[in-house]
């Protein structure tokens, strides 16, 4: 994999990410996530981002679908300094927080950080984390 390095004048560049698609597609298996397309799934990794962020979801809304006459998909983005740097067990707890903001209607929209209650997304992403490692030893 290429090194990257940060600098002040370099543009935000975004790259195909086949292998995190790969990653994404062994994670649903494994967490017998049925409710995610995985078709419907495209996966970048940006270079030269000033996020905090180490990845991002990003949904197709409503209007968007009506407008391009598309159907509900979801774009993974990676932010390659931070990403490409975690250990394989890290970069998996990262994407499958990103899987937890799909909705189980595969609408194109977004689940938010609710912090408490019994939709509390933590405890979601906490449960998926915990089938995974259950799992992917076997």
């Amino acid at each position: 994999m290429r090194k990257y390095t940060k600098s002040k004048n370099r543009k935000l560049e975004w790259l195909p990410a086949p292998d995190v698609k790969k990653r994404i597609s062994k994670l649903l298996k494994i967490c017998e996530v049925t409710w995610v397309k995985p078709s419907k799934i495209y996966c970048f990794r940006s270079l030269n981002a000033k996020s905090r962020a180490i990845a991002r979801i990003w949904g197709l809304s409503r209007i968007w679908q009506i407008a391009l006459e598309r159907k509900p998909a979801y774009i993974v983005e990676v932010i390659s300094e931070k990403f490409d740097r975690a250990s394989d067990i890290e970069k998996d707890k990262v994407l499958l927080h990103e899987l937890t903001h799909i909705p189980k209607n595969f609408s194109g929209a977004l689940m938010p950080h609710i912090r408490r209650g019994k939709r509390s997304f933590h405890d979601k992403v906490h449960v998926l984390i915990a089938q995974y490692l259950a799992k992917r030893d076997l």
